[in-house]
Formats: structure tokens, C-alpha cells, sequence
């Protein structure tokens, strides 16, 4: 029972702890919230009378009690003010730091107003390192910003600053139309600091415009309104501009006068502000302003005052000096020597750029493992189906059954063609597609294509007309296989949209730069047409020319986009002319390289050739692990008199190679247990020789070094193309059997 009392003691007595720690807490934050705002005020007090250390101080004395309020508008606001402060003494790379801090906090508490005066702030340092481009672009979001808040009053100070800089890049113009929207914001807020300086950048911009005049009297009302203010810096600012305006205009007394009284306010300003900087700007400007020769210069003003021509010259280099030596003391309010070291919207911008490009390149990295995943996936059982049609058809099936095979043969190399068309897509925006060149008669690849397709045009009733400028050479250097391939979707997808008409294939050359002739195709037909707004868009992937015409006429939306992927490739351009109802012209330029030899022509297939070797000792292991696969790849060895081994996994294949000696080893790459991959490399570290083909369903290109690596001698994909397979064998029979007659 004693417990109980105790722990509902303890309850009782950590609730009014809490509840009195709250009413101090409460109390602390008013006192806070008010030696907060006596903190700002003396740092605007201090900053106003020069001692800007002070003012620093202040300023992150107010900072601490900022944090410690959670006030996270004040901590913007406090880091933007002591940046303004570190920009004034020189500490530009500290300036740039806290202006970052600012701008972070004001973009996370949407402080939008405050977030446009840290914006132009970090635009007059920019404009300070000759940065202009950046901080005209500073201006322009804060000029956004104070617009989107309704805090007109804030533009003008914007407008000035903008003005500077195109002053500073001599676009007058410019700066111009930025000065008379300061004035009369300035005028109408009642903004007479930023009036005066207004007028007096006025005055230097319309001298630049050869209006003396008016830039005489701009500048002179601009210092009225600074004397009349005590605005220190502006009265230093308009004596040196009349002084020059006055130069200009050749009254040398009155420049004098002016260009004294500059140095007079200038010297009392730098004693009074010395102190407020640190011991080595201290020294940095004790040294740059060099007090004997400005004595000189001034002693040599008084002279000439009594002289006559020479005394002009003498003035006029004179103020010419002085000039410059008033503008290196300025300038060394901004220490010019000081580089900033971080450029911190460099470093966010490139931040965002490097996440980008990481976003974007797994999303290739992604995008590329789906295909492989779904190619492999979809290419597998297709080897299957075609393979099996293909053994149907060819074992006399019944007549009622041969329709049906034939669609499912169809159906099987539409699906074939659509992932192949997905892949060669795929390799065109990865530009993974390379060159085959080689000597090739052009005039019968086009009879061919067109012969190939005859049955087609047949079907939907069209007559092919084919037209080959007399002129032409018929023997060119390129890749014959995407020429034909191009062909191939052109003319096809004119006789798809194209019933009871004509098709016209014309090739003609347009011109010849030594051995290069670039030549012209064109495929016209007179079928349906495509409308205007279509032809925009008909070379994207995935585009047909609507729904309803691919239910129609079927097709992927691939094949122009292919083409036109292809003729780049080749260095060319395609063109289309159509008129919805009236048909269709496709016209596209490439460039071949003539070659006067002649083409060989091929003898008889693969597969006799097969024949021809001696087959009767030929040992071939299949290495594949799905039943339907291995009776597919056996009766195909078979029908060419080949007898094969078939193992179902990696490690099996492997103990077979060590006890046999194979000719060929056909290695599958997905399997249980080990893979194709790595039961390729393990053979490889007894059998340097042995021909390994990877039969499998992955051809994407990033997939090829791999397949390098691990050491196949080639490989075929699945469901490969009989002629390709026959090939592949052949030439790796034929070396074996050469190897083996070498040895005897």
C-alpha cells in the first residue's frame, strides 16, 4: 500500500512540476521576444553610425535567442541582415553562407517577401564579384517574388541594383528603363535615398547617351536630395559624377571643385569607418591609399588653378588620376582580392542535376532489366511454339489441321516481331546499334524485298511497280541488313493500307561527292492517306493513325519509329507527303559509298553444306533444362543427320565435357544450380577450344560483354532463325573437322 502512496506522489508532484516549469517557460519567452527586438534595433542603430562590428555582434546575440524561440522567419531574417553586414566589411565568402542559410529557411516557412530581399541581396554580391548574368538573374526572381507579395515599394531598390549592373555592361538602354522605374516607385513611396542615388546613376547613363545636359541636372538633383539628407554615400557618389560630367563638358574649375570635395568626404568617411573593419583591411586600405601621393595629386589641382594651357592638361590628367584612385578606394570596400569559395546555387543546382541524372540512369537501368526479364520470358515458351508448328507442319499433319497450324505459326512470328521490334527500339535510343558495312547489289536487294512481299501485295490487290534510275550503279558499300530492314516497313506498311491499288518504289540519285552518292527512296502508294495532324506524330513509337485503323490493319506502332531511328543511324533523313483518301509518299535520303567491284554470288544453304561434311563422329552436348526445349533442339539436330547428348543444369555439363571430348556444346543460360554463364567459365579453365554456344532468349546488347567474359564462342538467340543456326553450326563444324585433319 506504501508503494501506491508513493508512486501517486510522485505523479502529483511531476504534474506541478511541469506546470510551474511551463508558467517560467511562458514568462522567459515574452522577456525573450522583447531583448529580441531591442537586439535588432541597436544593430540597425549601430549599422547606421558605421560600427558595424557591433552591429554584428548584436545581430548573432539576437540569432541565439531566435533558435532558442524556434522564430524561424526571425533566424531568415537575422542571417540575411548579418550577410548584408559581411558583405559591407568584406567577409564575401561569409556573406554567401549566411544568404544560403536565409533563403533555406525562407523557402521551407514559404516566407516569400523576406525569401525577395535575400534573393536581391545575393544579387548585389554576385554583381560585386563581376558575376552579372547570376545576379540579373537574382534580380529577376526577387523582382517576381515582391510582385507575387504586392511589395511594390521593395522594387525599387531592385530595379536600382539591375541598373548598376547594365551600367557595368555598358547597355545604357537598359539600364535606362531600370532607373526610370526606380524614380518613380522611388517618388511615389517617398523613397529618398534610393531617389537620390536614382538620379545620380541617371546623370552617368545619360552622359554615356550624349545628353549633358540632362545628365547634369539628373545628377545635380540627386546630390541636392542627399545633402539635404545626410546621405554620406550618395554625396560621395554624385561629386565624382558631376566632377566627371563637368570634364566632359570641359568646365575644368567646376570638375575641381567637385572631384575636392569627393576626396574631402571620402577621407573623413574612411577615418571613420577604419575602425570598424578588421586590422588587416585596416592595413589593406592604410596601404592602397597612398596619403603622399594624393597630396601631390591635390597640391598639383591648386597649381593649375593659376595656370593657363598647360594648366588645362595638367588638370585634365590630374582628374583623370584622381578618378582612378577614388575608385580603387572604393573598390576596396568590396576587397576584390577575396574569391568566393563556394558558389552556393551553383552547388544546390548541381545537387539537383546529379539526382537527375542518378533518377534517370536507373531508370534505364530499370527500363533495360525489364526487357531483358520479359524478352527472356516471352522468348522461351515462343521457341516452343514455333519450334513445335514448324515440326507439325513439316510431319504431314491432317488437312483440317494445317489452317490451324498456320495461324498458330502466324500468330507466333507476330508476337516474335513485336518483341524484336521492341528490342531494335530499344537499342536505337541506347545508341547501341552499329554498322555492318559490306558490298552489296542494291538493285537486287530491292527486287528481293519486293519479291518477299509480293504475296502480301497479292492478297490486297495491288499491282508493284519498281523504278531504277537507268544511271544508277548498282554495287554499293553499307549495311544492307537496316536498308532492307527499312524497305521492309515501308513497303509493308504501304501495302497494309493500301487495298485494289498500286504501290511505286523509286530509287534515283540526287547527289555524287567522289566515291559517296547519296541517293533517294521513294515508296508511294495511292491507299488510304494519312491526315495532316497524324503526320506529326507518325514517327513516335507506339503511333498509328487511330484506334480504329489499328484494329483494321494490326501492326505494333513500331516500324516508322524504327525506320526513322535507322535512317539517322545511316546519316539520313526521311520526309512524308500524304493527303487523307488520296495515299501516301515516303521519301528518304541516305548516303552509300559506290564501289566499283562486283558482288559474289552465294552458292547453296547451310544446310547441304551440313550434309556435305562428315557427320559420323560429330559429338554435340545440349545443355538445356525445359523438356520441350531439349525435344526441340533434338529433333532440329536430328533433321540435319545430328546426333546430340542432352543434360538439364550447369554441373551436369561440366562433367560431361571433362569426360567426353565435344564438338559443340549448345549452353542454355537460365538454368537451375549454376548458370549457363558460370558453367561456361568453369569449362573454360580446362578447355580453351572447345566451340560453346549460348543458346538462349537474351540479346540485349549490355547483356553481349558478359557472354564475352565468361568465354561463349557465339551465341544464338532463341527462337533463332533456321538459316542463322545452320550457319553458326556449319563454320564450327567445318573448323572442327579442319583441327582434327591438321592433327592427323
Amino acid at each position: 500500500m506504501s508503494q501506491i502512496k508513493y508512486l501517486i506522489f510522485v505523479i502529483i508532484a511531476s504534474i506541478t512540476v511541469q506546470i510551474h516549469s511551463q508558467t517560467i517557460t511562458s514568462e522567459d519567452i515574452e522577456l525573450m521576444k522583447l531583448n529580441l527586438e531591442n537586439l535588432l534595433t541597436q544593430s540597425q542603430f549601430d549599422s547606421e553610425r558605421g560600427d558595424y562590428y557591433s552591429a554584428k555582434d548584436n545581430l548573432n546575440k539576437a540569432l541565439v535567442i531566435s533558435v532558442e524561440l524556434d522564430d524561424k522567419q526571425k533566424i531568415g531574417v537575422i542571417h540575411s541582415k548579418i550577410a548584408k553586414i559581411q558583405f559591407t566589411v568584406e567577409e564575401i565568402d561569409k556573406a554567401f553562407l549566411s544568404l544560403t542559410k536565409a533563403a533555406e529557411i525562407q523557402r521551407e516557412i514559404n516566407d516569400y517577401a523576406n525569401l525577395a530581399i535575400t534573393y536581391n541581396m545575393r544579387g548585389i554580391l554576385h554583381s560585386s564579384k563581376g558575376e552579372y548574368q547570376i545576379a540579373l538573374d537574382y534580380f529577376t526572381s526577387a523582382k517576381t517574388k515582391f510582385e507575387e507579395e504586392d511589395l511594390e515599394r521593395f522594387l525599387a531598390d531592385v530595379y536600382l541594383n539591375e541598373a548598376k549592373v547594365y551600367i557595368k555592361l555598358e547597355n545604357y538602354p537598359e539600364a535606362k528603363d531600370r532607373l526610370d522605374q526606380a524614380v518613380i516607385i522611388a517618388k511615389k513611396y517617398e523613397l529618398k535615398f534610393l531617389l537620390s542615388s536614382a538620379l545620380i546613376n541617371n546623370g552617368k547613363i545619360l552622359e554615356k547617351l550624349d545628353n549633358n545636359q540632362a545628365a547634369l541636372a539628373s545628377a545635380q538633383e540627386g546630390l541636392d536630395i542627399a545633402l539635404a539628407n545626410n546621405f554620406s554615400k550618395n554625396m560621395i557618389d554624385g561629386y565624382l559624377v558631376l566632377s566627371q560630367l563637368y570634364e566632359e563638358t570641359e568646365d575644368f574649375k567646376q570638375a575641381n571643385i567637385y572631384i575636392k570635395k569627393h576626396l574631402k568626404l571620402t577621407d573623413s568617411l574612411l577615418n571613420i569607418t577604419q575602425d570598424n573593419f578588421s586590422p588587416e583591411k585596416s592595413a589593406q586600405l592604410l596601404r592602397a591609399y597612398n596619403q603622399a601621393e594624393r597630396q601631390q595629386l591635390i597640391s598639383q589641382l591648386s597649381e593649375a588653378d593659376s595656370e593657363s594651357n598647360l594648366a588645362r592638361i595638367t588638370t585634365m590628367l590630374s582628374i583623370g588620376l584622381i578618378t582612378i584612385l577614388s575608385l580603387l578606394t572604393l573598390s576596396l570596400y568590396k576587397n576584390n582580392n577575396i574569391r568566393l569559395r563556394t558558389n552556393n546555387m551553383l552547388h544546390i543546382k548541381n545537387d539537383e542535376l546529379i539526382i537527375a541524372k542518378e533518377k534517370a540512369e536507373l531508370a534505364s537501368k530499370t527500363k533495360a532489366n525489364f526487357l531483358s526479364t520479359v524478352t527472356h520470358e516471352l522468348r522461351t515458351p515462343l521457341y516452343a511454339v514455333t519450334g513445335l508448328t514448324n515440326m507439325l507442319l513439316d510431319e504431314n499433319p491432317k488437312p483440317d489441321q494445317v489452317q490451324h497450324l498456320k495461324s498458330l505459326k502466324f500468330s507466333g512470328e507476330y508476337l516474335l516481331t513485336f518483341i524484336n521490334d521492341i528490342l531494335q527500339i530499344n537499342k536505337i535510343e541506347a545508341n547501341k546499334v552499329e554498322l555492318d558495312p559490306e558490298l552489296f547489289d542494291l538493285k537486287k536487294k530491292v527486287e528481293n524485298v519486293i519479291s518477299a512481299l509480293s504475296n502480301s501485295a497479292h492478297n490486297n490487290n495491288i499491282k508493284m511497280h519498281f523504278s531504277y534510275e537507268d544511271s544508277l550503279s548498282h554495287n554499293y558499300i553499307a549495311d544492307q541488313l537496316k536498308i532492307s530492314q527499312i524497305l521492309i516497313n515501308l513497303i509493308g506498311n504501304a501495302i497494309k493500307f493500301t487495298k485494289d491499288g498500286d504501290i511505286w518504289v523509286r530509287i534515283s540519285k540526287i547527289n555524287e561527292n567522289k566515291d559517296v552518292h547519296t541517293l533517294r527512296f521513294e515508296i508511294e502508294d495511292n491507299g488510304i492517306g494519312i491526315t495532316k495532324e497524324k503526320q506529326d506524330h507518325m514517327f513516335e513509337s507506339f503511333s498509328q493513325g487511330s484506334i480504329q485503323i489499328n484494329r483494321k490493319y494490326g501492326g505494333t506502332g513500331l516500324g516508322l519509329s524504327i525506320v526513322k531511328g535507322l535512317i539517322e543511324i545511316l546519316n539520313g533523313k526521311i520526309y512524308v507527303k500524304s493527303e487523307l483518301g488520296k495515299g501516301s509518299t515516303f521519301f528518304f535520303e541516305i548516303p552509300l559509298t559506290y564501289s566499283p567491284d562486283s558482288v559474289k554470288v552465294k552458292t547453296n544453304s547451310h544446310a547441304k553444306k551440313i550434309e556435305a561434311l562428315d557427320l559420323s563422329n560429330i559429338k554435340i552436348l545440349v545443355v538445356e533444362d525445359n523438356k520441350i526445349n531439349q525435344m526441340i533442339t533434338k529433333k532440329i539436330l536430328n533433321k540435319m543427320n545430328l546426333e546430340c547428348e542432352i543434360v538439364e543444369n550447369g554441373e551436369d555439363a561440366v562433367e560431361h565435357v571433362k569426360k567426353t571430348n565435344y564438338d559443340v556444346v549448345l549452353m542454355d543460360i537460365h538454368m537451375p544450380g549454376i548458370s549457363g554463364i558460370e558453367a561456361t567459365k568453369i569449362i573454360r579453365t580446362f578447355d580453351k577450344e572447345l566451340t560453346i554456344f549460348a543458346l538462349t532468349a537474351v540479346t540485349l546488347e549490355d547483356k553481349m560483354q558478359e557472354f564475352d567474359d565468361a568465354g561463349f564462342t557465339d551465341i544464338i538467340s532463341k527462337p533463332f532463325k533456321q538459316d542463322d543456326f545452320e550457319k553458326k553450326l556449319y563454320n564450327a563444324l567445318k573448323k572442327t573437322q579442319s583441327s582434327k585433319a591438321s592433327i592427323e
